[in-house]
């Protein structure tokens, strides 16, 4: 989410480091291999850094590093100090500003942290903590930010107030975003987080017609797509064996491939649910992940998650 969007997602996690950040900025993320020589440890394998420029030269090149942390229990500033000191050197800049998502809240998250004596401090670091259950979802109901509204279910609301949250993301993510294949990958996202039950679903298909309506369509349309590609593979090979016999195979092979689409989406928001239910809120990387993953690696990953005890054991395909 943070590399498809990447001035919304630091317009909202850091505003005012953010400011000033329009579509003149050049925006790259730092590909780890660039990294390399001097991250060799596979503890520092954190969030891609991004690289801000400003082509006219009025300020000077800025990395954020922005990690995400679905268990605060696992956050360790010192690992977030060492990365980004690492980055530093590697990068040759000290103008690096660390970012800190937070899906979970936690008591006592370490915000800073200082090495020293009783005589005098040698070294000392914070970064931008975003905590999302500490933000007021109904605060941001009719954002112009697309990552605030994907992200308002996973903000603090009253139970009595999620199909007003669900409802309100998915009517800001469309008018924020018009590109139907970004549709399609995000918002299963918001499905995931909002996760409402049957009832719930029912009072947002009655309160929100047009994006109810617009959602259904879109997901059928999605369905419908690889049933249209093995048509066109069947009509291509009938071609050669008759034209009759080619749309009749194409037909079917495109229902089947329809079908295992449609299978693949289910067991994909199947697993997401479970593994979000076991080990709490999914990174994007593990989001990236799922929705990558073949049918038969979903398969095997949904075995995997009942006797797995980390999120690590799941993924491991041996």
């Amino acid at each position: 989410m943070i590399i498809q969007y990447p001035r919304q997602a630091l317009q909202f996690f850091a505003p005012a480091e953010a400011e000033g950040i329009d579509r003149r900025v050049k925006i790259t993320p730092i590909r780890q291999e660039q990294l390399k020589p001097h991250l060799t440890d596979s503890f520092f394998e954190l969030d891609v850094p991004l690289l801000l420029e400003w082509p006219d030269g009025r300020r000077e090149a800025l990395i954020f590093i922005v990690e995400h942390e679905s268990d605060p229990g696992r956050f360790s500033i010192t690992r977030l100090a060492s990365y980004c000191l690492a980055v530093a050197e590697a990068m040759g800049t000290t103008r690096v500003i660390p970012v800190v998502i937070f899906m979970r809240d936690g008591r006592n998250i370490p915000r800073s942290i200082t090495l020293g004596s009783d005589r005098k401090d040698y070294l000392h670091f914070e970064y931008i903590p975003c905590v999302l259950p500490q933000l007021q979802a109904m605060a941001h109901l009719t954002t112009d930010n697309v990552v605030t509204a994907l992200l308002l279910p996973l903000m603090h609301y009253a139970r009595e107030h999620r199909v007003t949250v669900y409802g309100e993301a998915v009517r800001s993510f469309f008018r924020l975003e018009q590109n139907a294949n970004r549709r399609r990958k995000y918002i299963d996202f918001i499905d995931i987080y909002a996760d409402l039950d049957e009832d719930e679903q029912r009072e947002y298909t009655e309160r929100y017609t047009e994006e109810g309506a617009h959602m259904a369509g879109m997901r059928e349309r999605f369905e419908q797509l690889g049933e249209q590609r093995g048509i066109q593979k069947g009509l291509l090979k009938g071609l050669e064996e008759g034209r009759r016999e080619g749309r009749m195979e194409g037909r079917e092979e495109g229902r089947e491939e329809g079908i295992q689409l449609g299978e693949e989406r289910r067991l994909r928001q199947m697993l997401a649910k479970l593994l979000s239910g076991r080990f709490g809120p999914l990174d994007a990387a593990t989001e990236a992940r799922l929705q990558n993953a073949s049918l038969e690696t979903l398969d095997h990953w949904s075995d995997r998650i009942l006797t797995a005890s980390t999120l690590d054991e799941v993924f491991r395909l041996q």
